[in-house]
């Protein structure tokens, strides 16, 4: 849930206040709901890449980390 309402899906990232923008950057369901309505809403496929990339980084990261947490419970 912290992930939702900290992302723009209720509302624009500007009206948030200064710390949650931060966050809202690095959350990952930001760029998923901002593809989601260029492709199903908008029509506007300007910042799919940039979307795309940004969700696509995060899930790198979080595999390498998940995969060298599970590196250790094995050993």
């Amino acid at each position: 849930m912290p992930l939702f309402f900290a992302s723009n899906a209720l509302y624009p990232i500007d009206m948030m206040p200064s710390a949650l923008q931060l966050f809202a950057v690095l959350n990952p369901l930001t760029y998923a709901v901002d593809a989601i309505r260029g492709l199903m809403i908008s029509g506007e496929l300007g910042n799919i890449l940039a979307d795309v990339l940004a969700i696509l980084a995060f899930d790198v990261v979080v595999f390498a980390l998940a995969s060298l947490s599970f590196r250790k419970i094995i050993e």
